[in-house]
């Protein structure tokens, strides 16, 4: 199963791709599953949950908030061709809101599913930030400077006499006599 997982393609989706891929997906899933299944819930909910995994999986690691956050929408979208409904947009609309009730199930199992590849994919990624060396520039490590006089050779850090003494700039309050 890992070996089947590697071979398959991994995109990195800008947060609004990865809201359009998720959409797209659970519409062309809603209207495949009103024309072959007659609107199973059943089939669709199913289809979400592998839909929500790939959306959190494809998208960029800057973005992965937005995974738990467009996976809903694509469900809310990817329900109209099932919901049914009749009587124009009103009762389109109604049908909608009662499909997205009625399968509220379905519509937190892939918010949960999206939510955890999310969190894991950031968990393992500050993992390797925090084990990533970090790069010795002229400077060293983040920009420290070493004492005057030091040399190649010699560590960072204080010199001899201590750290050096705090530069502050002018401060007016401090400078300031008291009236006689």
């Amino acid at each position: 199963m890992v070996q089947a997982l590697r071979r398959l393609p991994s995109p990195r989706l800008t947060g609004l791709g990865a809201g359009l891929f998720a959409s797209a997906s659970m519409l062309l899933v809603g209207f495949l599953d009103w024309l072959l299944l007659d609107g199973s819930p059943l089939a669709f909910g199913l289809l979400f949950l592998p839909v929500s995994a790939l959306t959190a999986l494809w998208v960029r690691t800057a973005d992965l908030v937005t995974a738990p956050i467009a996976v809903p929408i694509a469900f809310a979208v990817g329900v109209v061709p099932i919901a049914g409904g009749s009587g124009g947009f009103g009762g389109q609309a109604m049908a909608v809101v009662t499909a997205l009730a009625v399968h509220a199930g379905w519509l937190y199992g892939g918010t949960l599913i999206a939510g955890v590849v999310a969190s894991v994919r950031k968990v393992r990624d500050m993992g390797r930030r925090r084990r990533r060396p970090v790069p010795a520039g002229p400077a060293g490590p983040a920009g420290a400077r070493r004492p005057a006089g030091a040399g190649p050779g010699a560590a960072p850090g204080p010199g001899p006499t201590g750290p050096a003494p705090a530069r502050r700039g002018p401060n007016p309050a401090r400078d300031r006599r008291p009236a006689p």
